[in-house]
């Protein structure tokens, strides 16, 4: 069992970032380097969070047997140690050999740092490239980073130049090395303290108004009318793009140098407007330098993003339309299911995605009435009292984690209480709840923020590649300091704890931060204390006020235009209700109307079959008749018979004059 639960957890957490990228990402779409770096970024920084724990354990074990081993004589005032005979020291279930983990965390922190800081913005600026070559879409990236990588080269230069020059300053690598991770951490912490002061606030008053169906449902009708804003928007850009693609189409025939870059351009165009296209185009004709001003594959680049962008924009909004409408009418369908008498409930659409039978034996509309109509409201309420909870005893942590004598934060009395006992699932237990928390607050906020179009982390395969990949870049740069932050909160940081004990070894891979005094005594202690003041911002919404009165609307219930859009959209969900209905209704008349005549349509078709090969058949007798009086008998069989009547002209009725009978013109003639 030594390795066992590190394998178990690695492989866990593959299958969970895979997840969440297909949630997110498209898979079928998108660039396979761009699903497999953004797979990487989240599966090295969720792989953190989960392995941390089972290295606090481990050093809780090491830390004792030092204790153990150690002489009374040779302890010191910072180990607590008994005499062996009285102390023993028990393995964890989950222990990991000795070696192993430093390495794991040298692989694991310096491919995320690579990532972050070289991998990932060269791939964002080439995923959004218009070229049409590789080579050209390398150059525009390099081009568009070249700001951004000199930048840290400048700073890192001049710090290397006034190092080499001043004679007080002996660094070695080791030390530069750890003053490279304590500029990363700097950085990340700064955001990290903002995410987590809107997370701590934010997630458990979302559960808590969760459990109010009348918000749930006017904040739908107001998301409605922002997206249709949004959708109209899209479909009018969509539409202005494709007419310039329409127009370069048009202009550059199928023997200029630069049609192969059109083509590639038309088959990023939605289907419709590329057979709309190739029916109005005619390639005949000859294009003529000297006569027509033709575009420069330079501008043809900039009409590719921008087709790139119009057509992902456009499909995003009508996918999340949908997705809105399902919700709306479900919320609907639960405010109108709370004063059944039946307590069974009513859809008033059927699902259109066909459900698992399972689900279907186990969750019946009974049971679905009582989860939606009384359990669930209940269930949030105490998940968002148990989430507040979390939140006051981190924001209290944060302000008091810097005191060891006496201990304050909580999370390191927990862990100090459970290293006497050596109880190793407690301990484990308690770092994972703690540090899942921390990340839950900030990796949701890093879902839940949109910078405008730019950024934007949409569900159902609708998130485009420069979104995917930057909040890839955030992930690796916010889990290191979370880390250490955790780390700090449990008083298992020697520069926190102020004590000569043997470090985890994620702590020792970053080095000592005395290297740097002002920010291992001044930064990483006290600008945590911030979040107070931004979960008191965060609690009275003043973020959203700022937003509001800069013209983007937030919904605040308060405000007339939000009473405005929440009218607005509900009549947009009122329609579109009727719509659907009206469908549903049509499509119900037709299946009613194929079971109770469609039997009886076929039986009369049969019979009206067989009574029309009767009446031929009767006919053909009846004629062959009287036609034998008319025709000599010169040995002529049926067949030549039936061959003649199959080559006879259909008669004109636009002649001057029709004979009565066909038979007496052909015996006329």
């Amino acid at each position: 069992m030594s390795g066992a639960a590190l394998g178990l957890e690695i492989v866990f957490v593959f299958f969970l970032a895979l997840f969440l990228l297909h949630r997110y990402g498209d898979f079928k779409k998108q660039h396979r380097l761009v699903i497999i770096a953004t797979l990487l970024a989240w599966y090295l920084c969720f792989l953190i969070v989960f392995i941390l724990p089972l290295d606090v354990s481990t050093t809780i074990y090491n830390r004792c047997k030092l204790a153990v081993n150690s002489s009374p004589a040779e302890s010191n005032g910072s180990y607590v140690t008994l005499a062996p005979s009285k102390q023993k020291c028990f393995k964890p279930w989950s222990y990991i050999p000795d070696g192993i983990m430093p390495i794991f965390w040298r692989v694991v922190y310096w491919t995320s740092q690579f990532l972050t800081w070289i991998l990932l913005p060269f791939m964002q600026s080439y995923a959004r490239s218009g070229g049409f070559s590789i080579t050209g879409k390398i150059k525009t990236a390099l081009i568009e980073n070249a700001i951004y990588y000199g930048t840290y080269l400048l700073i890192f230069g001049a710090f290397l130049i006034y190092v080499a020059v001043n004679p007080n300053f002996n660094l070695q690598w080791n030390q530069l090395q750890t003053i490279g991770i304590a500029a990363a951490n700097t950085w990340g912490l700064f955001l990290l303290v903002l995410l987590l002061g809107y997370g701590l606030v934010e997630i458990p008053r979302s559960h808590w108004n969760g459990a109010k169906r009348g918000y749930l449902l006017m904040k739908t009708y107001f998301k409605a009318a922002k997206l249709m804003t949004e959708k109209a928007d899209a479909e009018e850009n969509l539409e202005d793009i494709m007419e310039e693609v329409r127009k370069v189409s048009e202009s550059i025939k199928y023997n200029h140098p630069l049609r192969k870059c059109v083509d590639t351009i038309l088959k990023k165009c939605p289907t419709e407007y590329q057979e709309r296209m190739g029916r109005n185009m005619d390639d005949y004709e000859d294009f003529d330098e000297r006569q027509n001003s033709y575009p420069s594959e330079k501008s043809l680049a900039k009409l590719h993003k921008q087709v790139i962008y119009s057509v992902q924009r456009h499909r995003r909004t009508q996918v999340q339309w949908q997705i809105l409408l399902e919700q709306a009418f479900y919320l609907e369908d639960v405010a109108k299911n709370e004063s059944s008498a039946t307590r069974q409930f009513v859809h008033t659409f059927h699902s259109q995605e066909p459900e698992n039978r399972i689900i279907q034996y186990f969750y019946t509309p009974t049971v679905e009435w009582y989860w939606e109509c009384l359990l669930r409201p209940w269930f949030y309420r105490v998940l968002a009292v148990v989430l507040a909870t979390f939140s006051v005893i981190v924001v209290w942590s944060e302000c008091t984690f810097f005191s060891t004598k006496p201990v304050l934060s909580l999370f390191a009395v927990f862990i100090q209480l459970a290293e006497k006992t050596y109880n190793y699932i407690y301990i484990e237990m308690a770092c994972f709840l703690t540090i899942f928390f921390l990340s839950i607050c900030v990796y949701s906020t890093v879902f839940r923020i949109r910078v405008f179009n730019y950024y934007y982390l949409a569900s159902h395969h609708q998130t485009d590649a420069y979104s995917l990949l930057f909040s890839g870049m955030l992930f690796c740069r916010l889990t290191p300091p979370l880390c250490l932050n955790f780390l700090g909160l449990t008083h298992m940081d020697a520069t926190i704890s102020h004590k000569n004990t043997q470090p985890t070894a994620y702590t020792s891979i970053m080095g000592s931060m005395r290297v740097l005094s002002f920010i291992a005594d001044g930064f990483y202690i006290y600008y945590p204390m911030l979040v107070v003041i931004l979960c008191i911002a965060t609690y009275f919404s003043l973020g959203t006020r700022c937003l509001n009165l800069l013209g983007f609307q937030q919904f605040m219930g308060d405000s007339e235009m939000t009473s405005d859009l929440i009218d607005e959209g509900k009549e947009l969900i009122r329609r579109e209700k009727r719509k659907r209905q009206r469908q549903e209704e049509g499509e119900n008349r037709r299946r009613e109307w194929k079971e109770r005549y469609g039997n009886r349509d076929d039986s009369t078709r049969s019979r009206a079959v067989h009574t029309d090969q009767k009446e031929s058949s009767f006919s053909e007798t009846n004629a062959s008749r009287p036609l034998s009086k008319y025709t000599r008998s010169n040995g002529k069989t049926e067949r030549d018979r039936i061959e003649l009547l199959q080559d006879a002209e259909p008669l004109d009725f636009n002649a001057d004059s029709v004979n009565d009978d066909p038979l007496e013109s052909d015996s006329g003639r």
